[in-house]
């Protein structure tokens, strides 16, 4: 979860990501964001985000963000 925080830090650090739960709702994160957001993400965990996962519940908050790194992890083990 740390290194995820430090990449979305990296892209707004002036955002609580550790309590924000809108980022898609509020915009907080837009669509040059996720895109950038999705590519470190599989660079760093070493997963593949398919299309199906781009959707705004799995990426409005830290927390959602990490649990799908965990469900790909799991699914490509």
């Amino acid at each position: 979860m740390e290194k995820l925080l430090e990449i979305l830090q990296d892209l707004h650090e002036d955002v609580d990501f550790e309590t924000e739960e809108h980022l898609i709702d509020d915009v907080i994160l837009d669509s040059f964001d996720i895109v950038t957001l999705i590519s470190e993400i599989q660079e760093n965990y070493d997963v593949t985000i398919s299309a199906k996962d781009i959707i705004p519940e799995n990426f409005n908050s830290a927390q959602a963000i990490y649990e799908l790194i965990q469900r790909i992890e799991e699914e490509e083990a």
